[in-house]
């Protein structure tokens, strides 16, 4: 049994394809434990750490940091039994008899062959067997024999009645570096192929002059012979999109371009509402509860879903599912991008543990370690636009959900109350919903009973509690 394993990047869940390696929390030459974290790594929806899956010593780091990986491709190798002794270092002849005919078949177990699991075999952690691998023919040697030992000089063919060609230096022997004769191992190799890269014009700085998968992501990297125009004074910047911001944009061309959005506005007295959290934030059981505007909103929506379960559904073409949970999806702007996790079943939950789930929901987002699950098979969704000091807006419905709320912001008013024209606080709610489920009656009801909330929340919790 192999001493170092390749440890893979993990799906870590809903269908990711890739991640970006945010941050090493590990070096080569570090002895770690079984679940350690080792590194972080941003998905299309969160940015997560992953754990070490044998414990052991690091022997080796794949890809820098700010690397895209494939999901299923190793980022890190992990000598599981440190204490046996040194690994056996390849030298520069093994090296060079490693050299495998690109697509030319290669028979099983030798190096470069077919292993069990559907493995490709190579040097590094698995050790060199005796066999001598096959050799494509190069075009200095092509009258020379294929299976010629590189170790030994072949005197010429006898010169045949055509007239001889112009006298050329003989090739170096083949385990000398860079003798005509590249020094690369198989995943090197493969990994040059798939750039575009040829090998005989890097440097190598592995041993014996081998060339190592930095010398060739160092020559995808380095700048082209001639300097590229720069835009006078730096005028544009290109940011890459990638990570959340990939999903976001994928989701929000899905979502706009196959549900029929309508939007609904309507105009909100909420000063009982306001009146109501302060109350709350004076009970002494609630001074230590983070207690804002929308939660309000967020038990509205939850007693409104309860009236109008068909608002909490889900277009799947021949049917219509109507969720009789609600997972509901707090939006929040990070460094990152626009996340939106979800408390899970929020409508068990009471007004106090629904404040303390969106602390935490939000915390954690912004600190960039909300896990994918957490974003995973939200229901209905609310967006609060209303800390930006803006008034509304039209909101792009979540994938998978029928209806989002968009949160303005509180402001003073005049308003027209028992007759009378007073100051009060008053906000503005957006509705978007997919018409093809809410038509324009159950989409106003719904906003309705919202609006109605926040204007009377006691009358409300006593009429529908």
């Amino acid at each position: 049994m192999t001493r170092v394993k390749e440890f893979n990047l993990p799906d870590l869940g809903e269908g990711l394809t890739e991640g970006e390696i945010l941050k090493w929390l590990v070096g080569e030459g570090d002895t770690i434990a079984l679940n350690q974290p080792i590194v972080e790594v941003e998905t299309a929806k969160a940015a997560v750490e992953i754990p070490a899956k044998w414990a052991g010593k690091v022997t080796k780091i794949f890809h820098p940091e700010g690397t895209t990986v494939e999901v299923g491709q190793p980022i890190i190798a992990i000598d599981t039994d440190p204490g046996a002794g040194d690994l056996p270092a390849p030298s520069a002849a093994s090296l060079a008899a490693v050299e495998v005919a690109g697509d030319a078949p290669v028979e099983p177990g030798l190096i470069g062959g077919p292993a069990p699991g559907g493995r490709t075999a190579v040097l590094v952690g698995y050790g060199p067997r005796t066999t001598v691998a096959k050799r494509r023919p190069r075009a200095e040697s092509a009258s020379a024999p294929v299976q010629q030992p590189p170790a030994v000089r072949r005197e010429p063919a006898a010169p045949a009645p055509a007239p001889a060609p112009e006298p050329r230096p003989a090739p170096a022997p083949a385990a000398a570096p860079r003798s005509g004769a590249v020094l690369a191992k198989p995943p090197v190799r493969k990994l040059a192929r798939d750039l575009g890269i040829d090998l005989v014009g890097i440097e190598g700085t592995g041993p014996g002059g081998s060339i190592t998968r930095d010398d060739v992501l160092g020559a995808k990297s380095a700048p082209p012979a001639a300097a590229a125009v720069r835009v006078p004074g730096e005028r544009e910047e290109r940011i890459p999109v990638k990570g959340v911001r990939k999903l976001t944009a994928e989701n929000m061309v899905a979502s706009a371009f196959t549900a029929p959005h309508v939007t609904e506005f309507l105009t909100v007295d909420v000063t009982r509402s306001m009146k109501a959290l302060e109350r709350l934030k004076g009970m002494r059981e609630w001074r230590d509860v983070r207690v804002s505007p929308l939660l309000m909103v967020a038990k509205a929506v939850l007693l409104a879903l309860r009236r109008h379960p068909m608002v909490n559904s889900t277009w799947a073409g021949d049917e219509i599912v109507v969720k009789h949970y609600v997972n509901l999806g707090i939006a929040a702007a990070t460094q990152r991008g626009l996340i939106v996790p979800n408390i899970k079943d929020a409508q068990e939950l009471t007004t106090r543990e629904l404040a303390d789930a969106m602390t935490a929901l939000v915390g954690t987002a912004r600190e960039g370690k909300t896990p994918p699950a957490d974003m995973a098979g939200g229901t209905f969704t609310i967006t609060s636009v209303g800390m930006f000091g803006v008034d509304s807006g039209t909101p792009i419905l979540p994938p998978g959900e029928s209806a989002i709320l968009v949160f303005g912001a509180v402001r003073e008013q005049p308003w027209v109350h028992k007759g009378k024209i007073k100051v009060r606080q008053v906000t503005t709610l957006g509705l978007s919903f997919d018409h093809r489920i809410i038509d324009g009656e159950l989409g106003s009801k719904f906003l309705r009973d919202v609006a109605a909330f926040l204007e009377d929340p006691e009358g409300a919790l006593l009429a529908w509690g």
